[in-house]
């Protein structure tokens, strides 16, 4: 006997076509977040619900702060049976985001708790030295 989710509506074609794996995947796999701006940091929290602290890594590299999340794959393999649908996401992902060359990794705290990372990244200024404002001329 093979279970088969049956249709809401017979006419419902288009609905249909968006709950398609195709349309939802990529958005299941994005670390939902938020960040937060306050006066001398920021905060974020990244939602990673069903893993494990030991399989989240943060580094920071060139100015970028990556969280690198992991599903262990081979729990789920172990189970005997054939899976007819599967909407959890098994495997790894990735997120980026830009904080500035100014920022090293022991400037950032990490705590993972309940499924959510919260991350705490300092403000600080980049040294860099902008150049001199120039006007640019527009042609008739």
């Amino acid at each position: 006997m093979m279970m088969i989710p049956r249709r809401k509506n017979e006419f419902d074609l288009l609905g249909e076509m968006f709950e398609d794996p195709f349309f939802t995947e990529h958005e299941s796999k994005i670390m939902k977040t938020d960040i937060k701006e306050k006066k001398d940091k920021y905060l974020i929290d990244v939602e990673l619900p069903g893993y494990e602290k030991e399989n989240i890594k943060i580094d920071v590299e060139d100015g970028y702060l990556t969280v690198h999340a992991e599903i262990d794959s081979n729990k789920e393999e172990k189970e005997e049976g054939k899976f007819v649908r599967r909407e959890r996401y098994v495997g790894s992902c990735s997120r980026s985001f830009y904080v500035g060359t100014e920022i090293q990794a022991e400037d950032i705290k990490a705590s993972f708790k309940n499924g959510m990372l919260k991350i705490e990244v300092p403000k600080k200024e980049e040294k860099k030295e902008l150049p001199e404002k120039r006007y640019i001329q527009i042609d008739d």
